[in-house]
């Protein structure tokens, strides 16, 4: 950005920044303040339209089928005149704690003024939540404006592929509607979650001011390689030359692969335990009372509303990356009030969220070995939970047997259940499974959810004595994203 544009003085303590401008007041929709109010004849229309594009959108490559290019996103938003020029970007990449961070800088930037626009993946409920502006989903109707706007030129990408040739994937499509809605808004600064990988993941098309990778483990071996360091020089591709990187705490091995990639580009560098990160953490009632280095300095009394030390880490880290993005340095930090606010207001659907009390349930989108690894830690440090049952239900292609022996130490029974993928794991597949690690006498199977649910609460009442030992019980829902947004569904949450 042009070095006399600046951020407003409140924003920062100490020496004015330079960062980037804001848009003058004009700019924003006339509306864009005003509660919409929508006839329900009208939303269900919207409903009907939504569930039509998302027909269409099925008929492209899955997100779980992926054709390494960025190409066809390139030449899609070359043709929309390059909206995801019109922002800056901040980028989220790694494998674990993508969407938590991403919330956490939402949440921050918000805090401070600006419009934001956030896209996710997966959605846990509603594929409108993949792309948020001022913190809230989309609405229907505007998500099928969108596409609908799209959809020619879309199109035309795929008839440039020629015949036999590869369209444009399900991701793809969706990135680009979310780069063009954030113009169109528009907003003041765009942060995006990297959907698989890095270097070729459709977000990556945009390069990005700051980068800020959560921890790297192993996941999506099939498209990103066999072991630690082939899947770190692929994430590593989101480090744009003359960005930021702010590396969360990573494995050795990946920790080089990042720094090697850093110094190719001539990227700035700032990593978890050296210039940033948790100073002091204590368990509060719902959640955590943190201080936290920064890049410009101490930040204590942070209030952060949810579960684990993996989530304060990752609030570390979403605030190096706004320090950052606003240029940060010695002795000039963002204003103290303003994150403390930020931070307090942070919601993370489906990350040790309590859905219910008495017994209490948590839902939370574990997927893979190291996130089930976290859940359990968190767990048995900050619960005592009389009894805790499982409902899981896991993807086919993932590490189940990873993650049940993560979970095997904090739960006292497991029902096994499928969630309403086609991915989902076979429930006697599943079930098996977990009589090898968990034994016979610790394993129910239910063919659905609900009942699933509905069974875990009875195994963690049938030994309650009392009232007050009633709300010691506990059911956790947890394996894959997809169950815990059915349990959001069937719950009655709603989407977020």
């Amino acid at each position: 950005m042009a070095e006399d544009e600046t951020y407003p003085d409140e924003l920062l303590a100490g020496d004015n920044l330079v960062a980037g401008p804001l848009p003058d007041e004009g700019d924003r929709d006339d509306d864009s303040d005003e509660p919409v109010v929508e006839d329900p004849a009208q939303l269900e229309q919207d409903r009907q339209r939504l569930q039509a594009v998302e027909a269409e959108l099925n008929t492209r490559w899955p997100e779980t089928k992926i054709a390494p290019s960025l190409d066809r996103i390139a030449a899609l938003l070359n043709l929309l005149g390059e909206p995801h020029k019109s922002y800056p970007v901040l980028q989220v990449a790694g494998t674990n704690g993508k969407g938590s961070t991403v919330r956490m800088i939402d949440a921050l930037l918000s805090t401070m003024g600006l419009r934001v626009g956030r896209y996710t993946s997966p959605h846990l409920q509603v594929v409108t939540e993949r792309i948020a502006v001022d913190g809230e989903p989309i609405r229907p109707g505007r998500y099928v404006e969108v596409y609908e706007d799209l959809a020619p030129f879309v199109g035309m990408v795929d008839r440039a592929a020629g015949e036999g040739g590869q369209r444009m994937t399900k991701f793809e499509v969706l990135t680009g509607m979310a780069y063009a809605a954030f113009a169109d808004a528009p907003v003041e600064v765009a942060v995006v979650e990297v959907g698989m990988g890095g270097s070729w993941d459709a977000t990556s098309v945009a390069d990005a001011q700051v980068a800020a990778i959560t921890p790297i483990s192993l996941d999506h071996t099939d498209y990103l390689g066999e072991d630690l360091k082939a899947i770190a020089a692929e994430k590593a591709g989101v480090i744009k030359p003359g960005s930021v990187a702010i590396i969360g705490e990573q494995h050795p091995d990946v920790m080089r692969v990042l720094l090697e990639r850093a110094v190719e580009v001539d990227a700035t560098v700032a990593r978890a335990g050296q210039e940033f990160g948790v100073v002091e953490r204590e368990i509060a009632v719902g959640g955590q009372m943190l201080k936290l280095q920064g890049l410009g300095g101490v930040y204590d009394e942070i209030l952060l509303p949810v579960h684990g030390e993996h989530q304060a880490h990752n609030a570390a880290l979403a605030l190096a990356t706004v320090e950052a993005f606003f240029g940060a340095g010695k002795d000039r930090q963002l204003q103290i009030d303003m994150v403390r606010d930020a931070f307090a207001a942070v919601e993370l659907p489906a990350r040790m969220e309590r859905a219910r009390s008495a017994p209490t349930v948590l839902l939370d989108a574990a997927h893979n070995p190291a996130g089930a690894d976290a859940l359990a830690t968190a767990l048995d440090a900050e619960f005592a939970f009389r009894r805790l049952a499982l409902v899981v239900s896991i993807m086919q292609d993932k590490d189940a047997r990873g993650i049940l022996d993560a979970l095997e130490p904090v739960v006292h029974d497991v029902v096994v259940t499928r969630n309403s993928s086609p991915r989902a794991m076979d429930v006697q597949q599943l079930g098996d499974l977990a009589r090898d690690v968990f034994g016979e006498e610790r394993v129910v199977v239910e063919a659905d959810l609900s009942t699933a649910i509905e069974t875990a609460v009875a195994l963690v009442e049938q030994d309650a004595g009392a009232e007050e030992e009633l709300s010691g019980g506990g059911v956790l829902v947890t394996g894959s994203v997809v169950t815990a947004g059915d349990a959001r569904t069937l719950l009655g949450l709603e989407p977020a």
